[in-house]
């Protein structure tokens, strides 16, 4: 084996003389008391030996055996491993030892053993250097969020299967991010057409994830964001602006979007949803959003802002909400954006309250708002993203260096957590491996900041997110995603090439001269220079035809878009008529590629706006 990748790298691994020959025969043996806690890691390897190597060891929680019987031991002794999911990992010429400082550790190490079996994925492996693993986390608490809310929805096998290698990564908790996508019984106008998640969904879920040490983590916006709610009739008595209000960033929103924190009926709606929520998630915890409320204090309750302050009436309803979940056993987060605005009242927040400290471009400044969170003696995680969102092909270098940031900052003040987000703005028209970058690297930074740093990001995500060995997948993703960075202008938390497909002509003029035609061209050069490597991958992923797809569509919107601007500008490369055709078929295949993973509800507001392009040109 000429180089060892893993992910997350481990914090030290020491290579050592001779190799393990793999054969069959063999036995895991469990080595505890409570041989149930260690099965699935057990189970897993057993597998994955099968698979890889085509070879069949037997399970055994008896010691009654010959020693040279023994292939693999997995125990747990935190005498041996005294950090919390750390795992110290011998493999000898002779057997293979798994020490964890409880089942998680038990379990990763099994991961990371597995992935020294998947460094060669065209051919059967039958022997493993001998070596010496010790490792553990940064964060106790290494997570993912996705967004079921706009306007994806996943199946539930795509989950399944997105949960499953983020496992294998060492992630530990998920979150799917929710506004109006769980089937509540009780109010069911707000999800009618959004084909949800149900209380059956979740319920699998949670279990498939306890398996793999994952903690799924209920999440649901409960102040902000709640306009899918308010729209409804039977709601809007609960609206702090009904028709709408103006936005920090200018211009003016025509719907109503946040909870008035002064009726009574809203904390009555919270209880509601907490009740028919929670009781399906077997977590302490649940993130109830509460970010962006942009509209208090321009509605309802205007005169109350204005008395005793903005801030106060936001923490008063703050309080509020975390007395519900502290009622109901669990443990509040909530996303610290709108309380940073008022940092003298960051300390009457609650002790036991969880702050998620969030932002997603590379400058943002996770060093000013984590201190703050610490001086106040709180709990808090760090919350970068995958900067696929609002892109269509990610942004490489961005991600790389939100990432990095805010593993970086959460280190220094003590954050718990390390959350990842996927968000999907504006139509979620980026393909779900398009974030497999982000999770990538999010899940390393997270393990083990100073082991992981100089991740040989392509490399290793072509192995371990595309199974592919040659390297190829993992550099199409990489070099898709920095397009982005030709066009000349970089906007904030998006691409200039995305929001070019939602913009209008007379928008996109505006940025003539800080867009040349010549950097159009040669962004056009960079897209079919990215993908060509597609070509030479050789995946054995069962969806590696939909990949490959997916980022095709990808590259062709991003082609699209080019050939947009160019029209703006004058210039004639595709004509009007053309580029209506060839939007038409980017529906089509948006509509493909969207259907293979999700659910329907929500890809008729996704489509709409690729109409909106396609109406422009007629």
């Amino acid at each position: 084996m000429a180089e060892i990748v893993l992910l997350p790298l481990p914090r030290k691994l020491t290579l050592l003389t001779g190799e393990i020959r793999l054969s069959g025969g063999k036995l895991i043996l469990i080595d505890t008391t409570q041989t149930q806690e260690l099965l699935f890691a057990a189970t897993r390897w057993q597998r994955a030996l099968l698979k890889r190597a085509n070879i069949h060891w037997e399970i055994t929680a008896s010691k009654a055996v010959p020693a040279e019987q023994i292939g693999v031991t997995l125990r747990i002794d935190p005498s041996r491993v005294p950090h919390r999911q750390g795992y110290e990992l011998l493999i000898g010429s002779e057997s293979i030892n798994i020490t964890g400082s409880d089942e998680a550790g038990v379990f990763y190490g099994v991961c990371t053993l597995i992935q020294l079996l998947i460094q060669s994925i065209l051919q059967p492996i039958t022997q493993l250097p001998c070596l010496e693993i010790h490792d553990y986390p940064d964060f106790p608490s290494r997570g993912v969020m996705i967004d079921i809310s706009r306007d994806k929805v996943p199946t539930l096998e795509t989950v399944f299967e997105l949960v499953d290698r983020l496992a294998s990564w060492k992630i530990n908790q998920l979150q799917l991010y929710t506004e109006h996508t769980f089937a509540y019984r009780n109010h069911p106008e707000p999800w009618a057409k959004a084909s949800p998640f149900t209380g059956d969904d979740i319920l699998l879920l949670d279990a498939f994830c306890r398996q793999r040490n994952v903690e799924l983590v209920p999440n649901q916006n409960s102040f902000g964001h709640m306009h899918r709610w308010l729209k409804h009739p039977q709601y809007q008595s609960l609206a702090e602006c009904l028709n709408g209000c103006d936005l920090p960033w200018g211009g003016h929103s025509n719907e109503p979007f946040s909870l008035c924190p002064s009726d009574p009926g809203s904390i009555q709606l919270i209880r509601e949803m907490y009740d028919e929520l929670l009781p399906h998630f077997s977590s302490g915890m649940i993130n109830v959003g509460c970010d962006e409320t942009w509209d208090l204090g321009q509605g309802r309750s205007k005169s109350d802002c204005e008395t005793r302050g903005t801030g106060r009436v936001y923490l008063d309803f703050i309080l509020k909400i975390s007395a519900e979940v502290r009622a109901r056993g669990r443990r509040m987060q909530f996303w610290g954006d709108i309380i940073l605005q008022h940092p003298d009242l960051v300390p009457e927040l609650p002790k036991d309250v969880i702050a998620l400290e969030w932002g997603y471009d590379s400058n943002h400044p996770f060093e000013d708002h984590c201190a703050k969170f610490a001086a106040a003696g709180l709990d808090f995680y760090v919350c970068p993203g995958t900067s696929s969102w609002n892109t269509i092909a990610g942004r490489t270098d961005n991600a790389l260096a939100n990432l990095v940031s805010a593993a970086e900052n959460g280190k220094k003040y003590g954050a718990t957590g390390y959350l990842n987000t996927d968000w999907g703005d504006s139509g979620h028209w980026q393909p779900l491996p398009v974030s497999y970058l982000g999770f990538a690297a999010g899940a390393a930074y997270s393990w083990s900041l100073d082991a992981n740093r100089g991740l040989d990001t392509a490399n290793t995500l072509s192995l371990y997110a595309f199974d592919d060995p040659t390297g190829n997948m993992g550099r199409v993703a990489f070099d898709l995603g920095n397009v982005y960075r030709t066009v000349g202008i970089e906007p904030g938390n998006a691409s200039a090439l995305f929001e070019a497909l939602q913009a209008t002509f007379d928008q996109i003029k505006k940025h003539k001269g800080e867009i040349t035609v010549k950097a159009l061209q040669k962004t056009l050069t960079n897209i079919d220079t990215a993908l060509a490597p597609m070509v030479s991958a050789r995946s054995t992923s069962p969806d590696a035809d939909l990949v490959n797809r997916e980022f095709r569509f990808a590259a062709h919107a991003l082609r699209h878009s080019c050939y947009r601007i160019l029209l703006a500008f004058g210039v004639d490369e595709k004509s009007p008529v053309e580029l209506a055709a060839d939007m038409e078929e980017i529906m089509r295949e948006h509509e493909a590629v969207w259907l293979a993973r999700n659910r329907p509800g929500g890809l008729v507001d996704s489509m709409e706006r690729f109409q909106q392009a396609k109406a422009s040109y007629l």
